[in-house]
């Protein structure tokens, strides 16, 4: 079996390789920097190009016939996907990676707006969408991120073609490119005596990358379409994760809760005004089976940020 993995240097990618790897597929990544694919992927077999995603037909000549999983992890718009159809037509499946910021609560808000959506919990796969893009729209602008992915996913799944659609929501895990993790484990390997934490109450559904990979995995061994949302099955608090951090990092010094109105103090990365949890029911019962738990799994980018510290 061979996967070919566009955008593979990331969380997820590296994820997805290392799982399939150990699986005994055949790994080809594309990137655009030599320099960023992980060496422990490249020990362990899986191959590197140097590859625009915008080169159609680069990444057409890599797929050729013999591709049975084709993972598009930096697909942003319809133009991308339609692009890439000549390729997507010679592989047995493809998997086509979203985000869970492409849905909108009942009043239409979203979560890139300026007011706080209040999804209702949890949010499944058929809750709405905004609107795709036009294909002239900037996806990597605030406001044309979401309808850029929706666009992509139109693409996709009126293709005609075997496509799965894949929700993460925040990701972490080892390579990833923004730990959310960074800052709260530097603090703590400082020597902090306290970290203050605004709302710590909030629920910002976490996705482990390599929850993704097992999700890719299963849509691909059981040959499953449409679209799936990805995310943990333990949807921790603000305050349950840098509790999980400090388990990680050893650190036994004080979370003290504070309100941020004041100075902005206590900034994290996971509030929410609302809460924000995907619905796991679908992928459940078509076989997926998690890596682990949110609170376990953390653990990988949290050793992966000190090391690289």
């Amino acid at each position: 079996m061979r996967v070919v993995i566009l955008g593979g240097t990331g969380a997820i990618g590296a994820a997805t390789a290392v799982r399939l790897l150990s699986a005994g597929w055949t790994v080809d990544l594309t990137g655009r920097d030599p320099q960023a694919a992980p060496e422990e992927l490249l020990a362990a077999g899986a191959r590197f190009h140097r590859i625009e995603r915008s080169d159609s037909a680069a990444i057409g000549r890599l797929v050729g016939d013999d591709t049975d999983l084709l993972v598009d992890l930096v697909a942003f718009t319809g133009p991308d996907v339609r692009a890439l159809l000549p390729a997507m037509r010679g592989v047995g499946r493809t998997v086509v990676v979203s985000s869970r910021a492409v849905y909108v609560d009942p009043l239409g808000r979203h979560i890139n707006g300026d007011e706080a959506p209040e999804f209702p919990i949890p949010i499944s796969e058929d809750n709405a969408t905004v609107p795709p893009a036009a294909d002239d729209v900037d996806p990597f602008t605030r406001e044309g991120y979401a309808p850029g992915k929706v666009a992509a996913e139109h693409a996709a799944l009126e293709s005609g073609l075997d496509v799965a659609v894949v929700r993460p929501s925040k990701v972490h895990g080892r390579f990833a490119r923004n730990a959310r993790t960074r800052t709260i484990a530097q603090q703590m390997t400082a020597d902090a005596g306290a970290i203050e934490i605004a709302d710590g109450g909030s629920i910002d559904h976490l996705t482990a990358a390599a929850n993704v990979a097992s999700l890719v995995q299963t849509v691909s061994d059981r040959r499953l379409s449409g679209v799936f949302n990805a995310a943990d099955p333990d949807p921790l608090t603000a305050l349950e994760i840098v509790e999980a951090i400090a388990a990680v990092v050893g650190w036994a010094g004080e979370i003290v809760p504070v309100d941020d109105a004041v100075g902005g103090r206590g900034h994290h990365p996971w509030r929410a005004a609302n809460p924000i949890v995907l619905d796991m029911s679908k992928a459940a019962t078509s076989g997926y089976v998690p890596r682990g738990t949110a609170r376990d799994l953390l653990a990988d980018e949290v050793r992966w940020v000190m090391r690289a510290r």
